[in-house]
């Protein structure tokens, strides 16, 4: 089969892979060795399926990789999806993994006497910018979005912003770091996603992987 007539699947680096991994097998793909080899450089890995390949990459690339066709299938959390608004994406699925929130947080210092609603014009340092601003504006709040790609929690300290916008688990990041979360814009968990015109193309074949991943959620 040509390369390009693969079925292709992305999925996430990182923690929300090995959540992930279980639903992956359960719904019956299982990866080539060389995708579970630590030393392993490859990107793109064979499975069971000759027809089927996946493809590792950053969290925040799965959702442009499959809303532009790059890959047909994919695995991205909402916040991910509420950040790019990507209409050729559809999530028919949520996977109930990689559980964590996106929220406002600010030096404990600084949350002892401050109320968020009072705010009317605030800098913030995230990698949410278009969330960000989307929530605050919803309220008539201006909020100027400094980007950052990672290290969030040392603004504050460092000057560049009182406030950030990240991702929460169990804040014992936010802790470590001296900042108190004071508002939560979103929960988050990861969904399945699909590129919309190759369910229109192949609709057999991608409402059948759709169902398989319902199962295995479901058991």
């Amino acid at each position: 089969m040509r390369a390009e007539d693969k079925l292709v699947i992305a999925l996430p680096k990182g923690r929300i892979l090995d959540e992930a991994m279980p639903l992956v097998n359960a719904a019956g793909i299982i990866p080539e060795p060389a995708f579970d080899d630590p030393k392993s450089r490859l990107l793109r890995f064979g499975t069971n399926h000759p027809h089927i390949d996946i493809i590792r990459v950053r969290s925040f690339d799965v959702a442009t990789f499959v809303a532009f066709g790059a890959a047909h299938l994919g695995i991205a959390g909402n916040d991910v999806l509420m950040e790019f608004d990507y209409p050729e994406l559809y999530a028919p699925l949520d996977l109930g993994i990689g559980k964590c929130r996106l929220s406002v947080a600010e030096p404990e210092s600084v949350a002892a006497d401050d109320d968020p609603r009072r705010w009317s014009h605030i800098r913030i340092a995230t990698k949410y910018p278009e969330v960000t601003r989307r929530h605050f504006a919803a309220r008539g709040v201006q909020a100027e979005c400094v980007k950052l790609n990672g290290a969030m929690e040392l603004a504050p300290s460092l000057g560049l912003c009182t406030r950030i916008v990240d991702l929460v688990s169990s804040g014992a990041t936010l802790l470590a770091n001296g900042l108190k979360e004071v508002e939560v814009i979103a929960e988050v968990t990861s969904r399945l996603i699909v590129n919309r015109a190759a369910l229109k193309t192949r609709p057999d074949e991608m409402t059948g992987w759709i169902e398989a991943f319902r199962k295995a959620c479901g058991a």
